[in-house]
């Protein structure tokens, strides 16, 4: 008669959790997008400036500084960048394991999300126009530079590729990470709001505050919809709204 042995159970393989950056990790990698940010989207759109006008910058620097000063260079160098800096943030989710559109919440929203986006953008640009102090038109134009093509440039750089970038590092890899830190999701809010407006450094102090007005909105509606995709297409809205109400260009 045999005897019955007793078998241990079988070993399954606890599934492991999926990792998110921390608050130092996230604030690092980030510096390291802002970094990849100011060095391809500053020098680039300068060595191609250079390559185009044919060392103009060595026998005449003023009318080098002056062809620099358009707005279409303005445009070349956040085209440039973007790639760049998504591409960090693309390395930094990828050595944490994770699937990228997971991690930046790239889903495709809903219609009433949408609305309800749009809505809430709407209603930012009227309160600041409304309540900015009243500037009288200015006869200047907007030196863009480079006719249509110029214009289109600067267009695809700061309507497409600018709100691309900045919800993605923002709205995307900087909220996922500081929100699931000590920060919670809104302390996560105020803080990339915070570095959202610092980080148009192109406009003065009240310009600032708006665009952080604008940044805890957009970062509420992230939180709310789960869904980058929709605060990408809401900011490139708004910036093409804003492009169109400024000018004359030339």
């Amino acid at each position: 008669m045999l005897e019955s042995q007793d078998s241990d159970p079988p070993v399954t393989a606890k599934a492991s959790t999926p990792k998110t950056w921390d608050f130092m990790e996230t604030t690092f990698f980030a510096l390291i997008a802002y970094a990849a940010f100011t060095l391809t989207g500053g020098y680039g759109a300068g060595i191609i400036l250079s390559i185009t006008q044919g060392g103009l910058q060595w026998s005449n620097p003023a009318e080098f500084q002056e062809l620099a000063m358009q707005w279409r260079w303005y445009g070349v160098g956040l085209i440039i960048a973007c790639p760049s800096t998504i591409g960090v943030v693309w390395a930094a989710i990828r050595m944490a394991d994770r699937d990228f559109s997971e991690y930046l919440a790239l889903n495709w929203p809903s219609h009433k999300e949408l609305l309800i986006a749009f809505a809430v953008a709407f209603g930012w640009i009227v309160a600041s126009i409304a309540l900015s102090p009243y500037e009288p038109p200015s006869s200047s134009s907007v030196v863009v530079g480079g006719a249509a093509g110029g214009l289109f440039v600067l267009l695809l750089g700061g309507c497409l590729a600018a709100p691309i970038m900045e919800e993605f590092v923002f709205r995307g890899f900087m909220f996922r990470g500081w929100s699931e830190s000590f920060l919670g999701p809104v302390g996560a809010i105020v803080l990339t709001s915070i570095l959202f407006g610092m980080y148009h450094t192109q406009y003065d102090w009240l310009g600032r505050f708006w665009i952080f007005l604008f940044g805890l909105a957009m970062c509420t509606i992230r939180w709310r919809s789960n869904s980058t995709w929709l605060t990408v297409v809401v900011h490139s809205a708004v910036n093409i709204f804003l492009f169109f109400l400024s000018g004359p260009y030339v």
